[in-house]
């Protein structure tokens, strides 16, 4: 399923160059080699491209659609985001599910991270380091000035390389194929752009992560142990062949970050508690060897983490129904915490294994007083509700929430859930049809639509909102299909 994905990535996105972020040109003292980029690409035209990316990956890859998670990536890169500069684009952070170390960016301020990176960032600036790279390739517009280089070199490259790119979309084994083509009579000017976007990546990012609060060392101790680790390695990880990582490029990180003041960061529990949960959960390990992780690395750290393996070992039990000790870790946990949405979304589900939705969901009631609209929160309280046959309470939760958070398909699958419970048939096609439009399933989508105005109540006005709706989606599929 990743083969078309890392092939499109790696071409289109990451081969081409990979992701850079943001700068403090003045502090920085770099060179003004060009951020427009207005002979290849406008900003609309790169958020249309990133828009039909982005849901190409939705139908072919792995995505993790975990709202804990996901919360805890957007939050970090965010932070990051907020403390750089040139941000022209909206930022999308999202994970996918891959044990093999990558990030890559693409057109839109759209970041993936492979859940991969997990395992093997010893902390949150180093995983930091790795998104404030990849924030700087956006903000610095390195694919569409790769583009641009292409084209001052040989006008005819642009043209063939924007057609490879448009192919992809619609065929992405044919389109790496033409792009390969297109591509080998300028392949060394581009090796060269693309280290040169690398560098100044990391010299961005630095500065991000400085400006951030995070410990800007964590990259240059990153990249160093990445290369030690795969040095003679006969199959790197991804990363390494999109983001190559030459002793020259080690050395001159370790002197950027070592300019800057030495700074003390505590570490992170969120963090380390996201981390847990890849373990647990998404990393593809039984759950014996997967508690023997957490105990193993649990022994002997700071008491600031520890409540992360135990986070954790709760996660374990509660995926292999073992809820006794499940329970007592959690209660504890929250106990601790009592606001911390990761001890909440588990102890949602701890409830509902037991059959006590009703307490998950006053719990969760509880906690959307202190974060109203919280997306954690809501999308638990709408499933508490469900399992006590409260579909029609949970649908007017999950409507609210799909309208704030209409990328997010977990809504989605909740709001067709509710509605097939109620035997509510339009409103169920309608809501998938909105999953299918999210991964450019363009005519399914219109023919779901179509079928649940035909069951809709005639010159009603759930019937005009899904007529509203078909004639919006073929708008989008036909500025989707413009670009092949």
């Amino acid at each position: 399923m990743l083969k078309h994905t890392r092939s499109l990535v790696c071409l289109c996105i990451a081969t081409a160059l990979s992701a850079p972020t943001p700068a403090f040109a003045d502090t920085l003292n770099l060179p003004d080699i060009g951020t427009a980029a207005s002979g290849t690409l406008t900003i609309d035209q790169e958020l249309q491209y990133g828009d039909a990316y982005m849901r190409m990956l939705r139908s072919s890859a792995p995505i993790v659609s975990d709202p804990v998670l996901n919360e805890y990536i957007d939050s970090l890169g965010h932070r990051l985001v907020a403390n750089a500069s040139d941000v022209k684009t909206p930022f999308t952070f999202f994970l996918i599910r891959d044990r093999n170390i990558n990030a890559f960016a693409f057109f839109g301020g759209y970041v993936a991270l492979h859940s991969g990176l997990f395992l093997h960032a010893q902390s949150e600036s180093e995983l930091a380091s790795v998104v404030a790279h990849e924030i700087a390739h956006v903000t610095q517009r390195h694919l569409a000035r790769s583009m641009e280089e292409q084209a001052r070199r040989s006008p005819a490259t642009l043209a063939a390389l924007a057609g490879s790119l448009l192919l992809a979309i619609a065929s992405p084994q044919a389109g790496i194929a033409a792009m390969t083509a297109t591509q080998a009579g300028s392949m060394q000017g581009q090796i060269n752009y693309t280290r040169s976007n690398e560098k100044e990546a990391d010299r961005f990012g630095i500065s991000t992560m400085a400006q951030a609060g995070f410990d800007v060392n964590a990259m240059p101790r990153f990249f160093g142990r990445l290369s030690d680790e795969f040095r003679y390695a006969s199959k790197p990880p991804p990363m390494l062949l999109t983001h190559p990582l030459p002793e020259d490029r080690i050395t001159d990180s370790r002197a950027r970050a070592q300019s800057y003041p030495a700074r003390r960061v505590d570490p992170s529990l969120n963090y380390y508690l996201a981390r847990a949960r890849i373990i647990a959960r998404y990393a593809g390990i039984e759950s014996q060897a997967a508690l023997d992780w957490m105990n193993r690395k649990g022994q002997g750290v700071s008491e600031d983490i520890k409540p992360s393996f135990d986070y954790g070992k709760a996660l374990i039990y509660l995926d292999s129904k073992q809820l006794d000790q499940a329970s007592t870790l959690l209660h504890n946990l929250i106990k601790q915490d009592p606001n911390n949405r990761f001890y909440l979304d588990a102890m949602s589900d701890l409830y509902i294994a037991q059959n006590q939705a009703g307490k998950a969901e006053k719990m969760l009631e509880t906690a959307l007083k202190s974060a109203p609209n919280n997306a954690v929160l809501t999308i638990n309280y709408a499933n508490a509700l469900m399992k006590q046959n409260s579909n029609a309470d949970a649908i007017k939760v999950l409507q609210r929430y799909t309208h704030d958070n209409p990328n997010d398909v977990n809504g989605w699958h909740l709001l067709s859930e509710a509605n097939i419970h109620l035997g509510v048939s339009d409103e169920d096609l309608a809501a998938r049809a909105e999953i299918l439009a999210l991964k450019a399933n363009w005519n399914k989508a219109i023919q779901y639509y179509t079928q649940a105005s035909q069951i809709a109540e005639l010159g009603s006005l759930k019937q005009a909102r899904y007529d509203a709706r078909i004639d919006q989606l073929m708008v989008q599929r036909d500025r989707f299909l413009a670009l092949q």
